[in-house]
């Protein structure tokens, strides 16, 4: 109704009590969004989201599920689907990788890998999408990778689906006031490696900060973009991974 205040926009970021997850829950925070703050560790979410709450006066809900387990899924997908309490934004971002090459894993790890990467990002965004779609407005910034144009086993291929289902996803969003981004970053200086007992190679000028990867990403929002590469030398990067031979993309690839 005319007169009424405007609702503070909220945003839920999976993946957040870390790395890209936790840059982009301080950069909203800063823009004025209420939070929703997803991951598996409790303890972890609960000291950012006081941190948050303290530094921004910001409003800080915490989650703390694992998305490998359909119950605990569920439960982010009910907080999504909430129509009283409605979000605005949502940032899939929760991943890992195993750092193992295919057959030195067990076929647990590798369906644990697309519950997350795959399974969780296609649930979550069905549950987000029908409101934001009856609102007229909302957004769904989904984290890929630019190895998602290279061959990385089943962690490329998860985020090949991401990029692909991310920019079909913008075109059928089209005339709703629904936005949909893909965030393709590159070597990104968080916990994702040591996580995965993977030793960081590459050059030291490819390390990317998570908050550029962020600011990057919401500047791309901005500008109505469906896909976002932070930094000119991954844009460079990912332009030359897909216009190069295959074979010449994977004979690279073992280098790095």
């Amino acid at each position: 109704m005319a007169g009424q205040p405007l609702r503070p926009s909220t945003a839920l970021v999976t993946g957040a009590s870390s790395g890209i997850g936790a840059a982009f829950a301080g950069r909203l925070a800063v823009d004025g969004y209420g939070l929703v703050l997803v991951a598996r560790d409790a303890d972890r979410l609960q000291q950012l989201a006081d941190q948050l709450a303290a530094q921004h006066g910001t409003t800080v809900e915490v989650v703390a599920a694992d998305l490998t387990d359909p119950a605990q899924l569920a439960k982010v997908e009910v907080r999504l689907s909430d129509r009283p309490r409605p979000v605005d934004m949502l940032v899939n971002n929760a991943g890992f990788t195993l750092g193992r090459r295919f057959l030195r894993t067990t076929i647990e790890e590798q369906e644990q890998l697309l519950d997350v990467l795959v399974r969780a990002v296609q649930r979550l965004t069905y549950a987000a999408l029908p409101g934001m779609v009856d609102r007229g407005r909302g957004t769904v910034i989904n984290v890929s990778s630019v190895g998602s144009y290279v061959p990385q086993s089943t962690y490329g291929a998860a985020k090949a689906w991401v990029t692909s289902f991310s920019e079909a996803l913008a075109v059928e969003m089209r005339g709703t006031g629904v936005r949909v981004m893909v965030v393709l970053p590159g070597y990104t200086r968080t916990e994702f490696h040591l996580r995965a007992g993977i030793r960081t190679r590459g050059p030291q000028f490819l390390w990317l900060s998570a908050d550029r990867v962020v600011d990057d990403a919401l500047r791309d929002l901005n500008r109505g973009r469906i896909l976002s590469i932070p930094s000119k030398r991954y844009r460079a990067l990912a332009t030359l991974a897909r216009m190069s031979p295959r074979r010449s993309v994977t004979a690279l690839t073992r280098r790095f």
